[in-house]
């Protein structure tokens, strides 16, 4: 039964349907709200996961990027965790402590989902914020161990070229193929019809089969060290692990051990998937079961001192796609029933938790995503209540704003 990703009889979404409880529940979502929310949230914790359960909607950026700047100016709080790597937020970072350059070209490098227009506007208001508050700058870290970067593949082409000019189409064959993940992920390749055919890592793992080969007056130490980087970002992606699950304790560990060095207190930007704070089931991969999320290892670390947010949708057009209205067993058909538009919830109440207690279904709208599979789209958790603090939703979205 565990593995069943649907709501069973009997669980909150049976009961939501026959007492419609969300307009007892729901507060309309304003200026004022998000003050009174962020103030909830903030009381006990020491991390907050705010999750969207799209990378693609202005407005459910919108609302995380507000209630960030609420917990930084009242509250506190003033390290931002991202899910990209130590390399790329170390840059952000720079952006957002010195002011050196601009958001958009310390983007250039991060992972696609943060380079928009509304990522950059974030790291202005923060850098901002620094500025007036130089002995107590909000800091930014990632939560990816350091990866591969564009211009490692230049690196070792630039040497093999000048050293061993004869191997160079060979090295060449195989990581011109496998840059192309750094501006659209492997699996999304595939899931759109664009990937050339071979796993990728196998192709980072022939040219650094080439690179050992190469005699030692032509190969240099920073090069085996680039190339070996290309084989774990490739190896590390979602395409070479096989699963969209990511590495779970390996970003909770970063969060923790920032947390540790530092004492921040940090807000951990991501999907819903992955700040939840209980196992998730993949709609797409149920077999598997539920797996740990970043979040429910923060859970069982800091106990009340995580503290989740979901931010969700009903329906929109994202610019990538169009998301229909959601299917009645979704967690967001039944918010999308409730008044106002834009609405939000906090489960922690007991009469609140005890409405909304059960297993549930939550609609993910990622870079794979296709409307003809839209049943498959989904995580689902064994109780929402233990997954997610607080609920926040919007009936209508449209497309964040991509940099050039």
């Amino acid at each position: 039964m565990e593995n069943d990703t649907t709501a069973p009889q009997g669980s909150f979404a049976s009961r939501i349907g026959s007492s419609d409880p969300q307009r007892a529940d729901a507060l309309p979502l304003s200026a004022a709200t998000l003050d009174e929310l962020a103030e909830r949230i903030a009381t006990t914790a020491m991390v907050i996961g705010i999750g969207e359960s799209t990378r693609f909607s202005r407005e459910t950026f919108g609302v995380r990027d507000q209630l960030f700047r609420r917990l930084v100016r009242r509250h506190g709080f003033r390290a931002l965790a991202l899910q990209d790597s130590a390399g790329v937020a170390a840059r952000l970072d720079r952006y957002v402590q010195a002011g050196k350059g601009s958001a958009e070209s310390a983007l250039d490098g991060a992972w696609r989902p943060w380079r928009t227009a509304e990522m950059a506007a974030t790291l202005e208001w923060i850098r901002a914020f620094n500025r007036d508050h130089p002995h107590d700058p909000v800091r930014i870290f990632g939560v990816k161990p350091v990866q591969a970067q564009p211009e490692d593949y230049d690196a070792v082409l630039d040497h093999v070229r000048e050293s061993a000019p004869e191997r160079w189409a060979e090295v060449a064959s195989h990581l011109e193929p496998i840059r192309t993940a750094h501006r659209t992920d492997e699996h999304v390749q595939r899931a759109r019809g664009m990937h050339p055919g071979r796993p990728f890592v196998d192709h980072a793992r022939d040219a650094l089969a080439l690179i050992r080969s190469l005699p030692a007056v032509d190969r240099a130490d920073d090069v085996l060290a680039r190339m070996r980087l290309i084989v774990d970002f490739h190896a590390r992606s979602v395409a070479g692990r096989g699963d969209y699950a990511g590495e779970a304790a390996v970003w909770a560990d970063a969060i923790g051990e920032h947390r540790r060095r530092t004492g921040l207190r940090t807000v951990y930007w991501d999907g819903i998937s992955h700040t939840s704070a209980a196992a998730v089931t993949s709609g797409l991969a149920p077999e598997r079961g539920p797996q740990p999320s970043t979040g429910s290892l923060l859970r069982d670390r800091y106990g009340t001192g995580y503290v989740s947010v979901a931010i969700g949708f009903h329906h929109g057009d994202l610019g990538v796609v169009t998301v229909p209205e959601p299917a009645g067993d979704l967690m967001d058909a039944m918010l999308g029933q409730a008044e106002p538009a834009a609405h939000w919830l906090d489960l922690r109440p007991d009469p609140v938790r005890r409405r909304w207690n059960g297993p549930a279904k939550a609609r993910v709208i990622s870079g794979v995503y296709d409307p003809s599979r839209d049943a498959a789209e989904h995580i689902a958790v064994a109780c929402l209540a233990d997954a997610f603090d607080v609920l926040v939703h919007l009936r209508q979205v449209s497309p964040v704003r991509w940099l050039p």
